[in-house]
């Protein structure tokens, strides 16, 4: 699918300390795989993914964003026109955990204010190494107004609905933004015209935020 044939386009944006998995999770939500040779990101990849929500066609342009702090000053300026992300965290290490406030504030700093954020906790196929309870990630968001899940990259396991719990939420924001643009009134949200690409980006942002999400 191209840019001319999506109704919507959008940035999202994965976060986090340096091997927490945000590669792998990248590499599974726009391509299937799990690659147990990859190598720390340098700087920021990024990949398509393409999936249909509802009767749109939605073309979702991820970034994997080096999680080392040398890089940090350095990534900061990817947040910017990201209306989602995915701030990752290792079950098997707290300290990946402590730092997603560090992660969160720095979103909330450089990126837009209503950018939809789902925590996940990552690698819960190592559940006898775990030292994050689930408890403390559902607390977490609860707090800052997150939606959370527990992924595995490696099994496969929850990834797919922390994607699009997160797809889902910037849509649904989007078009009710849509709807209170037409006019006074409001009225039902209009329909994307076929083949229109909506850029959304800051100047298009989210006016709710997302419920929480368990996982």
């Amino acid at each position: 699918m191209s840019g001319e044939d999506c109704d919507y386009l959008f940035k999202a944006v994965l976060v986090g300390d340096a091997a927490v998995g945000k590669s792998n999770l990248l590499w599974r939500i726009a391509g299937g795989e799990f690659r147990l040779d990859s190598k720390p990101t340098i700087g920021v990849e990024f990949a398509y993914r393409d999936v249909k929500v509802g009767g749109s066609l939605v073309k979702a342009q991820l970034w994997d964003t080096a999680g080392q702090e040398r890089f940090r000053a350095i990534t900061s300026s990817y947040y910017r026109g990201a209306l989602g992300a995915l701030l990752v965290y290792d079950i098997t290490r707290q300290a990946t955990f402590d730092s997603a406030t560090k992660w969160l504030r720095e979103m909330r700093q450089f990126g837009s204010g209503e950018m939809v954020i789902i925590l996940v906790g990552n690698k819960s196929d190592l559940q006898h190494a775990r030292e994050v309870p689930a408890e403390d990630g559902r607390r977490l968001a609860e707090q800052e107004g997150l939606c959370f899940m527990e992924t595995s990259a490696l099994t496969n396991s929850n990834v797919e609905d922390a994607f699009m719990a997160m797809v889902t939420r910037i849509l649904e924001a989007t078009v009710a933004q849509r709807a209170l643009d037409s006019g006074p009134g409001g009225g039902a949200a209009p329909q994307p015209d076929p083949g229109r690409v909506l850029l959304v980006t800051d100047e298009v942002s989210a006016t709710r935020k997302p419920t929480c999400c368990s996982g």
